[in-house]
């Protein structure tokens, strides 16, 4: 939310929004997911797979995150100078493309982190994962990234610095939630997913929404964060005794496409507006 808002609102709005933000929103969605709620009940109560898993905070986190973030855009509008009369908008880079992408290298240091801590404190993981989880953090940014340098490379003749960065983090953020249950080669299949989506989500947001993001928050965190709960669905293999978020065995594998929907189907229709209001 703070890039999202970034040059455009006061200091004391965005510590109030801040506040409640990492005092209601995200604690009331941890808490269905991590703590025993509802959405990690899914596989005890109803049999969906092994209930809601987000081993990292795809969702938890980064789409909440990413979801207040589209909340703040469309309520501060775009920054003065954005668009023109005609609602082309304008590009109104970084100062320092060299500092944008050393902080996304910083960024992967500490993922490597909140995925594993999430893997074994929420799904049971054993700390011998740890490496496996760092491949697939890993692999998950490098693909991503490297498709946006591609992409932007293949329609505007050069790589892009700012978009490649967006993918990157989008690929952090879509590898949280299965990092412990996907294959190395699926992790890469991940971030290539995860850098076409995050690439040309910003065009999308700024060309046909008018919504002015200038880091990019809402494509990386939020849509990157969509497509790595859904992979889940897709990629995971679960051992046969693990055990869901809420410490009960879940029920059937093929629930599991449902239960990963059903969040988010909460993330859009209860998170979003929640936030917004």
């Amino acid at each position: 939310p703070l890039g999202s808002g970034a040059d455009r609102w006061r200091l004391g709005a965005a510590c109030a929004s801040t506040a409640l933000l990492a005092g209601w929103t995200y604690p009331l969605l941890a808490h269905w997911v991590w703590g025993g709620g509802w959405l990690a009940q899914l596989g005890a109560n109803y049999g969906l797979g092994r209930g809601f898993i987000d081993a990292g905070g795809s969702g938890t986190i980064q789409v909440v995150g990413g979801l207040t973030a589209l909340s703040i855009a469309w309520i501060l509008g775009a920054r003065q100078g954005k668009y023109t009369l005609d609602g082309t908008p304008s590009a109104i880079p970084g100062h320092n493309s060299v500092f944008v992408l050393f902080g996304c290298m910083l960024a992967l240091l500490g993922w490597f982190g909140l995925n594993s801590a999430g893997a074994i404190l929420f799904y049971g993981a054993a700390p011998q994962q740890t490496p496996l989880i760092a491949i697939n953090t890993a692999l998950s940014a490098g693909t991503s990234a490297l498709t946006a340098a591609i992409i932007t490379r293949a329609r505007f003749a050069r790589p892009d610095a700012s978009l490649t960065a967006n993918g990157w983090i989008g690929g952090l953020a879509a590898s949280s939630a299965g990092c412990a249950f996907v294959a190395p080669l699926a992790a890469v299949a991940i971030g290539v997913v995860a850098g076409i989506l995050v690439t040309f989500s910003v065009e999308w947001f700024e060309l046909h929404m008018s919504i002015d993001d200038p880091g990019g928050a809402i494509s990386a965190h939020a849509m990157g964060g969509l497509w790595g709960v859904l992979s889940v669905a897709v990629f995971a293999r679960i051992p046969a005794g693990a055990l869901d978020a809420a410490g009960a065995p879940g029920g059937s594998p093929s629930g599991q496409w449902l239960a990963q929907v059903v969040g988010i189907a909460t993330l859009i229709g209860f998170v979003l507006p929640l936030t917004y209001g």
